[in-house]
């Protein structure tokens, strides 16, 4: 049995931060029901990077395994009656609509807990539900540039570069799934249900908690550097630095120890803690000049031999072959009924008693409809009218 066996989440979210967050409830044993349109999923029809599938996208398979599909048209009547009899047997409701369009569909909180009170319900936006920016588009990057982060990075009068992947996004999901959890444990002790919100913007607020706080309690203002410098709070050498034949990264070197490792003696005669902060561009420069006159394995095996903190720049194909991710089986794999073998990213905590483990493949549209429908007692009669009005499509 897995830790949330027995619990069951209505998944009626879109695109990533909502459905990563159910799928991690489902990861770890929650029975995960995507309500989703007729017509499917808005990411079932946006492929991320071209990759479109046989049926399935991988940006939509990526995000919604563990889950069971129930493909109903909440605009009428009878869908929206099929998904109250579905919130009086849940635990968690799960949605990122537009601030509003919940209340206009009848699945605003307050309607739902009227038909279950311990329900614990999760709404995911942008900005968050009310204020100057409640109808702004909670898109990733968008709310990244707002966040400030992009600014402790790069040089002076370059653009930021935003994080190359959906970090926003990423924040956001763990953010709500840890406010289900929490919400559950509490509905435990209490037996009380609760509205939980969580917003793209205060989630990367809050994961930048140190970064923030040097700037709100130090004092200190985001300077970037005109030289390689990945973070404007920490001392330099710090980034990511050319080689003979690619890229290494170097983090928190003790300059003597460096300066000896890459025959610059002007390094040992600084001191890490002030001048790598007030020098940084002249240290950035004497590491790159060094680090460019031999190959990235020479230096990985020199600066390791002396405790010095470095790393390899890993493209995704790297990524997959390293000896720590293989043995650590970072990737999962298993058969999808219209993809065949697919591998993706498995689960970010381990459980001795309890593991997480891919149950179901991402459901294709409405294939549980007909199951679901069965254990709510739907008779086959009503299950197969509701499918010829369209109300309901099952697979």
């Amino acid at each position: 049995m897995s830790i949330l066996s027995g619990y069951r989440v209505l998944d009626l979210s879109v695109a990533m931060a909502g459905p990563l967050a159910a799928m991690r409830l489902g990861d770890l044993g929650a029975d995960v029901v995507k309500v989703e349109p007729v017509t499917g999923e808005w990411q079932r029809h946006t492929a991320a990077g071209g990759a479109v599938g046989n049926e399935v996208n991988a940006s939509f398979l990526s995000l919604n395994r563990n889950k069971r599909s129930l493909a109903v048209d909440l605009k009428s009547d009878g869908g929206r009656e099929l998904l109250y009899d579905l919130v009086r047997t849940a635990d968690v409701f799960l949605q990122n609509y537009r601030p509003g369009v919940a209340a206009r569909l009848g699945v605003d909180y307050e309607t739902l807990r009227a038909l279950k009170r311990d329900l614990v319900y999760v709404s995911v936006s942008g900005y968050g539900e009310t204020g100057p920016y409640a109808l702004w588009p909670g898109q990733d990057l968008l709310v990244q540039a707002m966040s400030g982060a992009l600014f402790s990075s790069g040089r002076p009068g370059e653009p930021p570069v935003a994080a190359p992947y959906f970090l926003a996004d990423a924040v956001t999901a763990y953010s709500s799934f840890e406010g289900v959890l929490a919400a559950l444990l509490h509905r435990e002790r209490t037996g009380e249900g609760q509205l939980v919100q969580v917003n793209m913007l205060d989630a990367v607020i809050a994961m930048q908690m140190q970064e923030l706080s040097v700037h709100t309690v130090g004092g200190v203002p985001q300077t970037r550097s005109e030289e390689v410098h990945a973070h404007s709070y920490i001392r330099a050498p710090y980034g990511i630095f050319s080689t003979a034949d690619g890229y290494i990264s170097l983090a928190f070197a003790e300059l003597s120890v460096l300066a000896e490792v890459l025959d610059a003696p002007s390094l040992g005669e600084l001191d890490a803690e002030r001048d790598g902060f007030v020098r940084r561009d002249e240290i950035s420069a004497a590491v790159s000049a060094a680090l460019r006159t031999e190959s990235t394995d020479y230096w990985l095996t020199k600066l390791r031999e002396r405790g010095i903190w470095c790393g390899p720049v890993y493209s995704y194909a790297d990524l997959q072959a390293d000896p720590q991710v293989l043995h650590n089986e970072s990737f999962v794999t298993y058969e999808h009924p219209t993809e065949g073998t697919v591998t993706t990213p498995g689960f970010p905590y381990r459980f001795s008693e309890t593991p997480a483990v891919v149950r179901r493949p991402a459901p294709l549209t409405g294939e549980h409809s007909d199951e679901l429908l069965s254990e709510l007692g739907v008779s086959t009669e009503r299950r197969e009218e509701l499918v010829r009005r369209g109300v309901v499509v099952s697979r």
